[in-house]
């Protein structure tokens, strides 16, 4: 019974920590030490560690001599994962149009809704909350497990990345109104339609992204 309490607790700080980072609660000044995360949950160092590590092997934190934080991205590696998304997200967008509900639709019309009103309050926080609404209720549509799986790995690892390019004035605009005709094209179960404004979509945030790194270099 204790090894089975243990392997189960394991499971659920995984699964919080995951959650976390995927809703961008993790920023890159985090580190967490198995002691200190044994002591929130009021349990034993091993099944934090082993949380902690599983997460380190699937990419989502880096292990380090003095706890673990998250990855650490090269302008390479950022650039590759771009380059994934314009290959994979577009086409599980697409198949997951007609797999979305009738509540999916309704959790998209009201993050959209919400991303609207950002444009007249400017507040960022908000509309990184109804991106993140947006793109977790399609994803978690796709089909294919494996391709859902990818992504939601991937995204994980550029959470400060997608901020700061939420964060482009000149974006902002252009986000939006393809969040809007996304919903429409959802709605509407075109996946075609759906494929190309998801890549639009993707090439938008990375052309922010390139901006940025270009202001900054200046």
């Amino acid at each position: 019974m204790p090894r089975s309490a243990k392997r189960h607790m394991k499971d659920q700080i995984y699964d919080i920590f995951l959650g976390r980072i995927q809703r961008g609660e993790i920023n890159h000044g985090d580190r967490f030490v198995d002691t200190a995360v044994a002591e929130e949950f009021n349990v034993s160092r091993m099944p934090v560690r082993d949380a902690l590590m599983r997460l380190s092997h699937e990419g989502y934190l880096d292990s380090t001599t003095r706890g673990f934080t998250l990855p650490n991205l090269s302008m390479r590696q950022i650039c590759e994962i771009f380059e994934l998304r314009r290959l994979l997200e577009p086409r599980a967008a697409a198949l997951a149009t007609n797999q979305l509900t009738g509540e999916d639709i309704a959790t998209l019309t009201r993050a959209v809704e919400q991303s609207e009103r950002t444009l007249k309050t400017g507040d960022i926080e908000s509309l990184y909350a109804a991106s993140e609404d947006i793109r977790r209720t399609w994803i978690m549509a796709v089909p294919n497990i494996e391709l859902r799986d990818t992504i939601l790995r991937y995204m994980a690892q550029i959470q400060a990345v997608r901020m700061a390019t939420l964060r482009d004035a000149v974006a902002h605009e252009t986000l939006v109104e393809l969040q809007r005709d996304m919903l429409r094209a959802f709605t509407a179960r075109d996946a075609a339609k759906v494929e190309l404004l998801l890549l639009r979509y993707v090439l938008a945030g990375e052309d922010s992204f390139l901006r940025l790194k270009a202001r900054e270099q200046a």
